[in-house]
């Protein structure tokens, strides 16, 4: 398994040379870090499983601190997976998110951040899942690793195939309105992976919180990456 810190690393070295991962400015000031932890108090007193009433909280959060764009999420202890019996593993709760989530509207562009190929693409459906997800496969100073795009439109899957090469700054993707990208409100679920470990058009982008160790050394900081100001690298 290749060390998160090794990727890490190499990632740093070429923070100047990604594209944009969404047709929009995640450094702009319009952009804001959001918070879905416990400590959100808005998220205790809503019904999560209703999904129009979770993108009205999420649209208040953003409005409150005068933004259009929320983004974070890596390595925090969420409250809000409660909502789907999916993200229950052997009866314990998996809260711990291992990747960035950008919250924005249905219909933005997402493209590659550099070259790659389709490693595996695939609709998982269940309510509270990534809904339709794209995994793209790059090498960078022969380090092979992955990057996962999560809740996107159903159409994003078409005319896929695996091995397809992608260039830096394709367009790969549109994020998907809820109930097609796993009944969320919309946002691009974002994630870095040092091993995909035989997996296929899917991947665990929550985990529980004692497997902390693990995945970090599994998922890097998706903001090597994306470069946003708002979050820490």
């Amino acid at each position: 398994m290749l060390n998160s810190s090794n990727l890490s690393e190499t990632l740093s070295r070429h923070s100047h040379a990604f594209a944009p991962v969404l047709d929009a400015d995640l450094n702009a000031a319009d952009v804001c870090a959001l918070d879905f932890s416990a400590a959100n108090e808005l998220l205790r007193h809503i019904d999560l499983k209703d999904t129009a009433t979770f993108n009205e909280a999420v649209q208040q959060m953003l409005q409150l601190q005068k933004a259009t764009i929320g983004v974070g999420g890596y390595m925090e202890n969420r409250s809000i997976y409660s909502r789907s019996s999916h993200f229950d593993k052997e009866a314990k709760s998996r809260n711990l998110h291992l990747g960035i989530d950008v919250w924005l509207n249905a219909g933005t562009t997402v493209f590659a951040p550099l070259d790659g190929v389709i490693h595996s693409f695939q609709d998982n459906a269940n309510f509270g899942d990534y809904g339709p997800t794209i995994i793209l496969e790059h090498e960078l100073e022969h380090v092979t690793f992955y990057t996962l795009y999560g809740h996107l439109t159903r159409t994003s899957l078409e005319d896929l195939q695996v091995g397809k090469p992608i260039k830096k700054g394709d367009k790969i993707a549109e994020v998907g309105p809820f109930p097609e990208n796993g009944d969320w409100p919309p946002h691009l679920h974002f994630q870095v992976i040092s091993s995909m470990e035989n997996k296929s058009g899917d991947y665990p982008g929550v985990a529980m919180l004692t497997e902390k160790a693990t995945y970090q050394q599994l998922c890097p900081n998706p903001n090597l990456i994306l470069q946003c100001r708002h979050l820490p690298l």
